[in-house]
Order: C-alpha cells, then sequence, then structure tokens
C-alpha cells in the first residue's frame, strides 16, 4: 500500500508539471529521489528505522534503512537546495506532556523550505503546537482556511497568522521571508478536503482512548507516535488511513502548484 501511494503521489506531483524526489534513508544513503524499485524494497522490508535528526547518522554508518520523519527530510531538502515538500501533518507537542517536543519544530526553525501539510498530527496538544512554533518565529499559514486545520478535521477553533488563497501568493511571502534575512521554513496548512472530514467528536474519542492505552503501556519516545495512530486506525475501522490518504493526494497537489510558482524563471529570486 505504501508503495502504491507513493507512486500515485509521484504521478501527481509529475502531471502538474513538477518533478516529485521522494526523500527515504536506503541502504545508509540518504537519497533525495527514491527509485520505485527502492520504493517497494521500503514497502516491504523488514527492520527498517525511522529516520529523523537523531539517528540519521547512525542509519547512514551502519547502512540502515527507513522512512525520514519531518525534521529530516526538511534538512535532506534543504542541503539539496529544494525549496518545498509535501507531508501528512508536522509533529509537535505531545498531549500531558509538555517536554515530549517533535524535533520537527527546530527542524522548521532552522531551514528555509515551504512546508504543506494539513497541520499537526491530531493526536498531539495543538494550542501547545501552535505555540511552540509561534516561540520560534515560523509563520504558519492557511490556505482558503482562517483556521489552523486539525488534521482528520477541518477546523481545530485556532487561528493562523494569515489566510492565503493562492499558491502564487504563498511563494511570494516565502520570498520576501528568506529574503529578509530570516531562515524558518513557511508553514503551508492545507485542510483536509471536506468529502474526506472525519467527525471531530468520533476521532477525538478515539485520540483520547488511544493516549490512554500509550499510558497504560508506558509507550512514548519515538515508539509513541505510530502507535497513537495506529490505535486510532483501529479504533476508526480504517477510516482514519483513508482520511490520511486523501490529505496527502491534497497536499501533493498543493505542493506543485506552489513549485510552479517558486521556481518560474521570471520570479525565482533566491
Amino acid at each position: 500500500l505504501e508503495r502504491l501511494v507513493v507512486a500515485h503521489l509521484e504521478d501527481l506531483v509529475k502531471n502538474h508539471g513538477v518533478t516529485p524526489a521522494t526523500i527515504a534513508l536506503v541502504d545508509g544513503i540518504l537519497n533525495v529521489g527514491t527509485t520505485r524499485e527502492e520504493l517497494e524494497r521500503l514497502a516491504t522490508g523488514t527492520h527498517l528505522l525511522k529516520i529523523s535528526t537523531r539517528n540519521m547518522a547512525i542509519g547512514m554508518v551502519q547502512k540502515k534503512s527507513g522512512g525520514t520523519t519531518v525534521a529530516s527530510t526538511l534538512k535532506a531538502a534543504s542541503t539539496a537546495e529544494i525549496k518545498i515538500f509535501a507531508t501528512g501533518g508536522i509533529g509537535g507537542v505531545h498531549r500531558g506532556n509538555p517536554f515530549d517536543v517533535s524535533a520537527d519544530l527546530n527542524a522548521l526553525a532552522e531551514n528555509p523550505v515551504v512546508v504543506v501539510c494539513a497541520g499537526a498530527k491530531s493526536i498531539l496538544d495543538l494550542p501547545a503546537t501552535l505555540e511552540a512554533l509561534d516561540t520560534r518565529g515560523i509563520p504558519v499559514l492557511g490556505f482558503a482556511t482562517d483556521e489552523f486545520p486539525a488534521f482528520y478535521t477541518r477546523d481545530s477553533g485556532l487561528r493562523v497568522d494569515a489566510r492565503v488563497d493562492d499558491p502564487r501568493e504563498v511563494a511570494e511571502i516565502a520570498r520576501v521571508h528568506w529574503n529578509t534575512g530570516h531562515r524558518s521554513s513557511i508553514l503551508v496548512c492545507n485542510p483536509i478536503p471536506p468529502e474526506s472530514e472525519l467527525d471531530g467528536d468520533e476521532i477525538e474519542a478515539a485520540i483520547e482512548r488511544a493516549v490512554k492505552s500509550a499510558a497504560r503501556q508506558k509507550i512514548d519516545g519515538a515508539n509513541l507516535t505510530p502507535y497513537l495512530l495506529e490505535e486510532v486506525k483501529k479504533v476508526t475501522s480504517g477510516k482514519s488511513l483513508q482520511a490520511n490518504l486523501a490529505l496527502l493526494k491534497s497536499n501533493a497537489a498543493l505542493a506543485a502548484d506552489i513549485a510552479l510558482h517558486l521556481y518560474h524563471p521570471k520570479t525565482v529570486s533566491f
């Protein structure tokens, strides 16, 4: 499934006139652009790592393979001078533990890349995550929305820094942000398509159940987010997975549209 999803997203981006470059660690090599054969290995392989900035060098030296988090993808994209990437949702501050903060937030503060997402994963403490983004000076834009999306749902009751309705405006904000000396990412929050949105009360109940289950089993650190997402999928009978796939497609399409304006030879000015 993972291979088919990535292949579909790459084809979608190509159809928008943009060249995709899926980032992953394969046999210790940090790929900026991964072949279909390598995607097959990553989708079906065993002993794969979750590659973040903390263990990237370890994985490279020990010839490991695995998917990259937002933090490590940002670092790889920035090093390769890629100015935009799409993901599902960013990490942030975990519920009930303000000291459990994703490395994604610091990476967003340090790498000048436009990041298109559906907000932060709703398993997180969204108000605390927004505060952490503000503290790090990361602009939070809502694409065609005034609210910070809540991943599986379109609204959270929390405000973004500004609403934008045109990919061209996103590109211009990014150029001005970086040309005035700022080095942080631009976070573009694209709400899940209306037809794929889940019921807010249902998903919140599923998340609370998953959080309590994780606490009982003392699951934390790097294992916590994958566990919570898997539990939410079980509780919602797979509906959360379908929602995730829908928002990934939407984010990839929007990122491709923004890329056309970021890299247009008449307007590019990095």
